[in-house]
């Protein structure tokens, strides 16, 4: 049966010649191997065949059959790495906490502990009688997030 690892370790050198980083593999029990990739300037269809093809070129079908899909990490998936945070400073996203709370806002910065995240509230300040809308960074540890997704906007 083929690894998840054996795969992770084949396209390690690939991707960083190509100045990608891996998002996610996985290999099912019926050998589907999936793999999504990303770049810090996006990910081509191009880049994604050539992947595709190295990885078929260095796996035997006699010895074992495969299915093999490689494909960017689109904007309906959920952001995994580190790298995909960094890359999405500046968008909007909503994120799942690990305690059920949601929360949406912008992303203004990400690093080795977690992420800081702009979000807009509603209070009532001292002295008023109607709720005030507030801008306040709240740091999030990645080990508190479920998942954060880009919030796709049309304005």
């Amino acid at each position: 049966m083929i690894t998840k690892e054996q795969i992770e370790n084949l396209i390690k050198p690939k991707i960083d010649e190509e100045d990608l980083f891996q998002v996610e593999v996985s290999v099912n029990s019926s050998n589907k191997i999936s793999v999504f990739i990303d770049g810090d300037k996006g990910v081509t269809i191009d880049q994604c065949m050539a992947l595709s093809r190295f990885i078929e070129q260095n796996l035997n079908r006699d010895e074992e059959d495969y299915e093999l899909d490689v494909s960017s990490a689109g904007l309906d998936l959920p952001l995994k790495v580190q790298r995909q945070y960094i890359k999405n400073i500046g968008r909007s996203v909503a994120i799942i906490l690990r305690n059920g709370q949601k929360l949406t806002g912008k992303l203004v910065n990400a690093n080795d502990d977690g992420i800081n995240l702009e979000v807009e509230k509603n209070v009532v300040l001292e002295g008023k009688k109607r709720k005030q809308q507030i801008t306040e960074i709240m740091p999030l540890k990645y080990s508190d997030i479920k998942s954060t997704k880009i919030v796709v906007s049309f304005r």
